[in-house]
């Protein structure tokens, strides 16, 4: 069965150009040429992957990728012209998974979309003693289920994208251990850390304020200078 992407861009010679080469290798593509409807479209019949353009007729992408992430969880890629460090810190501040130039070559695009399509079939397999074989871990009041993608803290459901569940998870089942950010990166998105990538760093700015961590003094997930992140072990049950 083809995984199905939905494909929200304006332009419609890149539309057919970049939906023409998805298709090659098997996807589905559902185009939109404007940002009219495409929340609720989601609503009615989510996608594998959503791939949106920022400037959009009818409702922009950065608002739709925003809305998305109140109730989809599934991999959100930006396309876009705008590249600037900005765009992509605000993309990523608003759950989006990836951000990609349109003048990235069409190979890179799609070796992206099956890299995040694969963080969303396969759960993370080698795991340290503590979590070894589990599919869910409890942190006092953290609890994660990764085999439902689920998490809830003091008993509430936390909302979380595709990429932030996984990074969720990749620090929890290594509680205890540093994680660079090139581990991070390489495990959750294959690629190098290149030094300047920001992407985790935003994402752990975005799981602590879901968990309420002091972003000042966090004492959930710290920050080792100069090695990368840790995932506490104990504070989770003096709360």
């Amino acid at each position: 069965m083809s995984q199905r992407i939905l494909f929200v861009e304006d332009d419609l010679e890149l539309a057919e150009l970049i939906g023409g080469f998805l298709r090659s290798f098997e996807f589905t593509i559902d185009h939109r040429a404007d940002g009219n409807n495409v929340v609720e479209s989601v609503k009615e019949s989510p996608p594998d992957l959503v791939l949106l353009d920022v400037m959009l007729p009818g409702k922009d992408g950065l608002t739709i990728c925003r809305e998305l992430r109140t109730f989809y969880g599934g991999p959100i890629v930006i396309l876009t012209s705008l590249n600037s460090d900005m765009n992509q810190i605000l993309g990523f501040e608003i759950g989006a998974n990836d951000y990609v130039v349109k003048t990235t070559p069409p190979a890179v695009l799609l070796a992206r979309i099956r890299a995040h399509l694969r963080q969303t079939t396969q759960a993370p397999t080698s795991s340290p003693q503590a979590a070894s074989q589990a599919s869910q871990v409890n942190f006092g009041q953290l609890q994660i289920d990764v085999r439902n993608r689920t998490a809830t803290y003091r008993n509430e459901p936390l909302h979380l994208s595709t990429g932030d569940f996984d990074l969720l998870w990749e620090l929890a089942r290594h509680a205890g251990d540093i994680l660079s950010r090139d581990q991070l990166l390489k495990t959750l998105r294959g690629i190098e850390y290149d030094g300047l990538d920001r992407s985790i760093d935003v994402a752990i700015s975005r799981l602590r304020k879901k968990l309420g961590d002091d972003p000042n003094e966090p004492r959930k997930i710290k920050t080792i200078r100069h090695k990368g992140y840790l995932f506490a072990t104990d504070i989770w049950w003096q709360e």
